[in-house]
């Protein structure tokens, strides 16, 4: 049934209750709960230490009485109190009536009635021989009966019909049989009681709690007190049983409502969510109670006293909290406590932001089908557990119940049947017990088969979203050989990304930090012996079987969580929950089984579920959103269709290009194309201007011509690409034009080109539009093929060197070459990280130790860093080695391919900047030691010999900061850094770097302190660099290995050893010059732009769209 509780509005808050109860009620029945609590502990307490402390027994309940609650110990008041404590934790009304009606107003109405007659006879002593008790008894009655009444609207709970007569029989039978035992007792056991009725007498009180000393017994005998707790326990026991069918819940409807069940449903399927338990509450013992908008339900089940929820709440989060409310207000109401199993975080959030509290229950695995490898080392025992199954033959099928045939499907479930181990079941928050139903047709079924084809495993997975599955069934035959669950399980994670499953989740595993944490190598003793009672508690609800079953596919853990509403309602909703769930016995026996709708009406629904699934499952096909004159070009392609004209034809008339026709006599016939970029209507005649790459042209259609002006006038607009016929003339004012006989559409432009004054004014569009910016903008179009021509004569000018161009690879498996942070990938295949290279030096010096003594590269390198006005993350670079040369010989050949490239461009050996001046390149380029140009920027002398001290006092006056544990190169390279480079205008060669700093450069010469390597730079920007190449194998291990103690240490720029490379240097490299130039720099620096003018599609971050 789907329990539609009325609206209870905003949450319930101290301020407000949706039953009209105010604050100081609320007050009331909290601490009227408590007290009673605390009444029910001394009952306890009292009996458990009467054997050694009975004179301090009556003293004490003598004082308790004077609020008219029990408080002479005995087991039967002990369960009354608790009870009625109990019922006013829950709001039940009943509880309220109780007190005022058993305790509080019969004291209040006897005091009275004492009073009174005293009054009216004093003579007569009626109050002489009352105790200071009773006085105080009957003014407490009085108050609190004038104080519960007046609270009563905080109690709104009330009982089921029918259900005072059931428990007043039963109890009424209890304490009868209780007397009637002790009574017999007392006939056998030596006691001071002489009558029959003393006995009958004595043993009523003992049973029921009350002293037979006092009125209405006042019996002056005795007898042993084991009496007395043989008649509580049994009564206890009757109490108890009553409150049971007292509080039982009532009979269910017969079956949830079809309508009802497909809104459920509807809400599974609209709002899929990360919660792989929701489908479980389609369970036909679960009710739903729906928020009001119906966009949201809560599904719960009623256990012992609990309104207990499994899971999220379905359907859309925004309302949720109306959901949860009406659920709060549902269980307040019928006087059950709110409870929560196996929430998400999500889900937890929602029920703690409802005011419930929150407790972790243990975790779920969820293993993702496009992480799990089965040949990773990792996976070895799972990989041990299904190799002989399927040695011998085992094959597994995965299927949508809705594919298999009927047959086999009740073949599957009768086995399933058969195959069931013992009589636990996994819980309702966690399983559908309902296989073969037409109505679960996405129920995945994974099924193992030995040779012969005979069913050996079953595995049933719900459906979890559109691409998730969660696991139900789990069955092996008791005939299958070991490792079948394995063999379903991993066949499934490996090749469920093939049926569109990317996630599997699989068993709950209860306490799993518990048993981790007292695992650990760190963990405290207390933590060790948490984990010693899991295990202890595993001997019979595998709670760490159920782990190590599954953290063996190495899952991704989720956390589940259990929700209360207040500290007293945790036992219950614990223990509801293990009810529920199958690990604490239910008793009595819950009456929740729905009579079945009847085969013919299942099927009907099950046909109405396909029906919606099918519906709503469909892949929506995305709409753009046009504007208006978007969709005004388009209907344009119904006029084009309509006048028999193809809108995008495989070919049109070409015979000249738009630059040749300056080089036509007048009167010569042309079909030229391009996109119009122009348009202009002056009634007779209409104008246009086509551009082709950088040329642009003007044709023009006369109303006497030959071509089709109507339909120019209908369907051609900016930028469009046209083709026109015509013949060269000039018009009237000179220009000369093609004026056309006829024309077709080449390609019909749906998107309007941008603001013709304005064009693409802002730089982060033109980044992202291109196309838009190559097509319209010259200036774009040039730097690009511009770019093209310095690449081209870069190539060139090695290559007429002798060099060879080679190609290495990009994805490596160690990253070195340059200290960067590089760009991490997986390949599947072999399960190993790689890297996205950020140099090929490497392996270029491979090929010089293989006798390629002329080599270079011209290809993208990736560096996981910003972009900026001089960085992208990826980028070109060239480098080169030459053997037998040094950095000085490649000194000279950068020198000459910079200035090929910039004859290449612009014709000549210049640099133009950004204000349109020229830099001449074709001079001498100066030649600075870093040391040199260090202490010219800082006005005083730096060599190797400077001591730190005054290095790191000449940072602090120019605001360098450099840790007190930097080196001398370190700092050095540091105010090179911010003192030099950047000030840095004319090209530049800064030589002979701090060594530390330069880890696969070799030593200087003359100087072992210094590296043989020199930077060039050139307006601010570095541009490339080039060493005199390190040869000797040992030096270049000692340096690598200083670079792994670099990265091991955290630094994500440190290179990796590359064992590959370090063994090729120890079969010998020639002496080798390298360098390694940026050509995007180069490029920029030689037109004076930023880098991402100069790149075809420069790194932009990506654009949300609508």
């Amino acid at each position: 049934m789907v329990t539609n509780a009325p609206r209870p509005g905003p949450s319930p808050t101290r301020r407000e209750r949706p039953d009209g109860a105010s604050p100081w009620a609320e007050a009331v029945a909290r601490w009227g709960g408590r007290v009673l609590q605390l009444y029910a502990l001394w009952l306890l307490l009292g009996l458990l230490f009467r054997p050694v402390a009975r004179h301090a027994e009556r003293p004490v309940a003598e004082v308790l009485s004077v609020l008219n609650v029990p408080s002479y110990p005995s087991l039967f008041s002990a369960v009354v109190v608790g009870l009625v404590a109990s019922g006013f934790l829950r709001r039940r009304r009943v509880a309220l009536w109780f007190v005022i009606l058993v305790w509080q107003l019969p004291s209040a109405l006897v005091m009275l009635l004492a009073v009174v007659l005293d009054r009216a006879d004093p003579t007569a002593g009626v109050l002489d021989d009352v105790h200071w008790t009773a006085y105080a008894g009957g003014a407490v009655g009085l108050v609190l009966t004038v104080v519960l009444i007046a609270a009563r609207r905080a109690f709104p709970a009330r009982i089921a019909r029918g259900a005072w007569w059931a428990a007043g029989l039963v109890l009424l039978l209890g304490i009868s049989l209780a007397a009637a035992i002790v009574t017999a007792l007392l006939w056998v056991v030596p006691s001071s009681l002489d009558t029959p009725a003393e006995r009958i007498g004595w043993a009523t009180g003992v049973s029921v709690g009350l002293s037979p000393h006092e009125e209405p017994f006042a019996i002056d005998g005795s007898a042993p007190g084991w009496l007395a707790l043989v008649g509580g326990l049994v009564a206890g026991a009757a109490l108890l049983l009553a409150v049971v069918v007292f509080l039982r819940t009532g009979p269910r409807d017969a079956a949830r409502p079809p309508d009802e069940e497909l809104a459920l449903r509807r809400l599974l399927l609209e709002h899929p969510s990360d919660d792989s338990l929701e489908y479980f509450a389609t369970r036909d013992d679960r009710d739903a109670i729906f928020s009001a908008d119906g966009r949201a339900a809560v599904s719960y089940r009623v256990v012992s006293g609990v309104v207990l929820a499994a899971g999220d709440p379905l359907g859309d989060p925004a309302s949720w909290p109306d959901a949860i409310d009406r659920t709060l207000t549902f269980a307040r109401r019928n006087g059950w406590a709110p409870g929560v199993v196996s929430a998400s975080e999500k889900g937890a959030r929602a029920y703690r932001d409802a005011g419930l509290a929150v407790l972790t229950m243990g975790d779920e695995a969820i293993v993702e089908t496009r992480e799990f490898d089965l040949a990773a080392t990792s996976m070895r025992p799972v990989r041990h557990a299904v190799a002989r199954p399927r040695r011998e033959g085992y094959t597994v099928r995965l299927r949508r119940q809705r594919e298999i045939p009927a047959d086999e499907l009740a073949a599957l479930a009768r086995a399933a049947d058969e195959w069931r181990h013992g009589e636990d079941e996994r819980g309702f928050s966690m399983a559908l017990e309902r296989l073969g139903s037409p109505r679960d047709p996405r129920v995945l079924v994974v099924t193992a088969h030995d040779r012969d084809g005979e069913p050996r495993g079953l595995l049933t997975f719900v459906p979890w979203g559109r691409k998730g599955v969660s696991l139900d069934y789990m069955r092996r035959s008791p005939d299958a050989l070991p490792g079948v669950t394995e063999l379903m399980i991993s066949t499934l994670a490996s090749e469920g990304a093939g049926m569109a499953i990317d996630r599997v989740s699989l068993n709950f595993a209860m306490f799993r930090g518990l048993i981790e944490q007292g695992e650990s190598v760190a963990a405290n003793p207390w933590q060790r012996f948490l984990r010693r009672l899991v295990l202890a508690a595993s001997r019979w609800w595998q709670l760490d079987q159920l782990y190590r079953s599954n953290q063996k596919y190495e899952p991704r853990w989720r956390t589940r969580y259990l929700c209360y509403a207040a500290p007293a309602q945790l036992t219950s909703v614990t223990v509801a929950a293990g009810q529920a769930e199958g690990f604490v016995p239910l008793w009595p026996a819950p009456r929740t089984a729905r009579a079945g709708a009847g085969a013919s009406a299942d099927a009907e629904l099950g046909t109405a579920v396909r029906e919606q699934e099918d519906a709503l499952l469909a892949l929506d096909v995305p709409t753009q959103r046009l504007t208006d004159q978007e969709r005004a070009r388009r209907a344009k392609l119904d006029v084009l269709a309509a006048a028999g004209m193809p809108a995008y034809p495989v070919g049109v008339p070409r015979t000249h290009r738009l630059v040749q026709v300056d080089e036509l006599l007048l009167g010569h016939v042309v079909s030229v194309s391009g996109r119009v970029v122009r348009l202009r209507d002056l009634g007779g005649v209409c104008f246009a201007v086509l551009r082709e790459e950088n040329h642009e042209r003007q044709v023009l259609l006369t109303a006497d011509g030959a071509a089709d002006l109507a339909l120019w006038r209908r369907v051609v607009d900016l930028a469009d690409q046209v083709s026109v016929t015509g013949t060269v003339v000039r018009s009237r004012t000179g220009e000369l034009s093609v004026h056309a006989e006829s024309w077709v559409m080449a390609s019909k432009s749906l998107k309007a080109p941008p603001d013709k004054f304005r064009g693409l004014a802002d730089p982060e569009t033109r980044m992202r539009l291109r196309h838009v910016d190559l097509a319209l903008d010259t200036t774009a179009s040039v730097t690009l093929r511009g770019r093209s021509a310095a690449v081209h004569a870069l190539r060139t000018s090695l290559v007429e060197r002798g060099f060879i161009e080679v190609e290495t690879p990009i994805l490596q498996r160690v990253h070195g070459g340059a200290n960067a942070r590089p760009f991490r990938t997986h390949i599947n295949a072999y399960d190993m990280d790689l890297y996205l290279r950020i140099a090929p030096e490497l392996f270029l010096k491979q090929l010089a130790i293989g006798g390629i003594e002329r080599v270079f590269e011209l290809g993208r390198n990736f560096r996981n860093e910003g972009a900026d006005a001089t960085h992208n993350p990826e980028f070109t670079s060239l480098e080169a080695y030459q053997a037998f040369g040094d950095y000085t010989t490649m000194r000279h050949l950068t020198r000459e391919l910079v200035v090929a490239a910039a004859v290449a461009v612009h014709g000549d050996a210049v640099s133009r900047r950004p204000d349109g001046s020229e830099v001449r390149l074709d001079g001498e380029w100066p030649v600075v030691t870093v040391h040199d140009a260090v202490s010219r920027a800082v006005g005083a002398e730096v060599t190797p010999d400077t001591p730190e001290p005054e290095l790191h006092a000449l940072c602090a006056r120019f605001g360098i900061e450099v840790g007190e544990d930097e080196t001398h190169g370190a700092v050095v390279n540091e105010m090179y850094d911010r003192l030099v480079e950047g000030q840095t205008v004319e090209p530049t060669f800064y030589t002979d770097f701090p060594v530390e700093t330069s880890p696969l450069t070799r030593v200087h010469r003359r100087d072992p302190r210094l590296a043989e390597r020199w930077d060039l730079v050139g307006f601010g920007a570095e541009l490339g660099t080039a060493y005199s190449e390190l040869i000797d194998p040992i030096d270049q291990r000692e340096r690598f290995t200083q670079q792994s103690l670099l990265a091991a240490a955290g630094d994500p720029e440190a290179m990796e050893i590359d064992e590959d490379f370090l063994s090729a240097l120890e079969f010998a490299m020639p002496p080798t010059g390298g360098l390694g130039l940026g050509v995007d720099r180069i490029y920029m620096t030689i037109i004076g732009a930023s880098i991402r003018e100069t790149l075809a599609f420069p790194f932009v971050k990506p654009q949300r769209r609508s």
